[in-house]
């Protein structure tokens, strides 16, 4: 069933408000309501909505300042702007700055309705569950993930998605998932790097006893159970070579095998592969085939570490927070504003993982209704310890050189890639990968 938009409201005067409000609620629109600027950014801290609908004029912050945070918040929130004064300069100054839409008190039902439409069809999600609100956010690189996200999840596409262990990536494959035409049929996730050699093939393909039984295996594999649906092979650059073969036939044609087995089986599955190693790397050194990696690799999500989006650690905190009191009994019901803070200034190795579970801690030992920073103190410290995997110190030793080499270069890619031993096409690569930008280094040299 498709979601009722939500609107929030924001105006001073709360008898308008209120009167407002309820309009709002009898159209069937969720409404919620702020009586300044500085309120309304509070509840943008804990959700998104679909529409933000503000007063211009209102004391401390006017619409116009509530807009320009909002767009920082959340980049593309449409807003629509409300004033008894209007004029033809206010309405041409908001439209310039990117407000949606600007209608004058006193408020025209059939304007404000059709204005509200026009901006919920370019802030709903195309596709008609609540996929999008699993993944909370207000970074503007995971709001651009996330819209290529949107895009690509109703197309029978594979999609691999790489990033460091922890930052996301099986939840935005149940995401891909949950938005796509297969949603009603099973989601299947398969650890690459968990189990021998023998066994991930059984799993992967699938065994019988006895060839001459029949086609139906003992054990149907993951490409028979996830049949119609979605199958998430992580860590895929942990299988054998003899594995990324069989892999890469299965893929090409579009059956399976079963150990044992005379007979192929059909398969009808869109396979979603995860990586927190370099692949293309990989590659390079003979240790994934390209034939594989080009299968699994039509479209490319590489999820940012938790440090790359600091601002959304205290709504991730929250949330996590949210979904504990939510399974289990607690007393705990929110964070200090020092903690929150703490929080946000910590490095996270273990990303987005490695915050879930300090929250999971914090909730446990917390003898308060909220969570103090004396606790966190003690919580982070005891994993500051904390090592980090090869593929992940491999990775941030990879960043950190590209940096140096380009400051020592002033961006020239061609000098860079002469000093790091690469040729100009393998260097743009790897500053891609790490999403870095040669041009803001000659920038620098050009002040």
């Amino acid at each position: 069933m498709k979601r009722k938009a939500r609107i929030l409201l924001v105006d001073d005067d709360v008898s308008l408000l209120k009167l407002l409000g309820l309009r709002l609620k009898s159209e069937g629109f969720v409404v919620y309501t702020a009586a300044s600027g500085a309120e309304a950014l509070e509840w943008l801290e804990q959700e998104r909505p679909e529409l933000v609908l503000s007063d211009l004029r209102m004391d401390g912050m006017d619409g116009l300042a509530l807009f320009d945070r909002i767009q920082r918040l959340h980049v593309g929130l449409p807003v629509i702007i409300m004033t008894a004064h209007g004029s033809i300069t206010d309405a041409v100054s908001a439209t310039r700055s990117g407000v949606f839409g600007f209608l004058t008190k006193p408020i025209d039902k059939e304007a404000l309705r059709k204005t509200i439409n026009e901006a919920l069809a370019v802030s709903l999600p195309a596709v008609a569950d609540d996929w999008q609100q699993r993944i909370r956010t207000r970074s503007p690189v995971m709001v651009a993930l996330l819209e290529q996200a949107r895009r690509i999840a109703p197309l029978d596409i594979n999609v691999l998605l790489t990033g460091p262990s922890g930052s996301g990536k099986a939840l935005m494959a149940k995401t891909l998932h949950q938005a796509s035409p297969r949603q009603d049929y099973p989601f299947i996730t398969l650890n690459c790097g968990a189990m021998t050699e023998q066994l991930l093939e059984s799993e992967l393909f699938g065994h019988i006893k006895d060839a001459f039984a029949g086609a139906v295996a003992d054990h149907p594999g993951v490409f028979v159970a996830a049949k119609g649906g979605t199958l998430l092979l992580e860590e895929v650059g942990e299988l054998s070579l003899s594995l990324q073969n069989k892999l890469a036939q299965a893929l090409a044609q579009q059956e399976v095998r079963p150990l044992g087995s005379l007979k192929s089986v059909a398969t009808d599955v869109r396979v979603l592969s995860s990586s927190s190693g370099d692949l293309v790397a990989a590659m390079e050194q003979g240790n994934f085939r390209e034939d594989l990696f080009y299968r699994l690799n039509v479209v490319n999500l590489n999820l940012p570490a938790l440090q790359e989006r600091p601002e959304d650690i205290p709504l991730l905190a929250r949330q996590a927070l949210e979904q504990l009191k939510q399974r289990q009994s607690t007393q705990v019901t929110g964070f200090a504003p020092e903690a929150l803070s703490m929080l946000a200034a910590a490095s996270w190795p273990g990303n987005v993982r490695q915050l879930l579970n300090v929250v999971e801690q914090a909730v446990a030992m917390s003898s308060a209704p909220v969570i103090n920073v004396q606790l966190l103190e003690s919580i982070l410290a005891d994993k500051g310890e904390e090592f980090p995997t090869f593929n992940e110190a491999r990775a941030e030793f990879e960043r950190l050189y590209l940096h140096k080499i380009l400051r020592m270069t002033e961006g020239n890619v061609s000098q860079a890639a002469g000093l790091a031993g690469r040729n100009r096409t393998d260097f743009y690569k790897l500053l891609n990968r790490h999403g870095i930008e040669a041009g803001l280094y000659k920038e620098k040299r050009s002040r």
